[in-house]
């Protein structure tokens, strides 16, 4: 059974830091873009970072770019969001997802339907 599962999150206060991991279980996402997503309440859910298989493509939503840093260790089958100057803004639900195996090691996406597999997400609080 595949299975991501998060942590990490929490209540911070506003310019705090939060770091969320996923651990992969089930199969290898050593070939899979990862992504995190969140969602705020009453709002849809939304992309905010991804990254290739080969680490070294990345996107990130403008919202947390300079800010936010997604990063993989495929040897763990691990995926993490570094969450720096945290705002209000931010609160929401962060999800990882992985998507199928990609011919190519620089692809990455940042729309949801293109992910397989997701994680129930971890709440991340930040308060003013």
């Amino acid at each position: 059974q595949v299975q991501l599962v998060e942590s990490g999150g929490g209540l911070v206060q506003a310019g705090g830091s939060l770091r969320l991991s996923c651990a992969a279980s089930g199969r290898t996402f050593s070939r899979s873009a990862m992504g995190w997503f969140r969602h705020p309440p009453g709002k849809e859910r939304e992309f905010v970072a991804a990254r290739s298989w080969n680490t070294f493509m990345t996107r990130y939503a403008d919202s947390v770019k300079g800010r936010f840093t997604i990063s993989r260790d495929n040897a763990k089958n691990t995926v993490y969001l570094q969450m720096n100057s945290l705002k209000p803004e931010d609160t929401a639900v962060y999800s990882c997802a992985a998507t199928a195996d990609l011919p190519s090691s620089d692809q990455l996406s940042m729309t949801q339907q293109e992910y397989h597999y997701w994680g129930q997400g971890t709440q991340v609080t930040v308060s003013s």
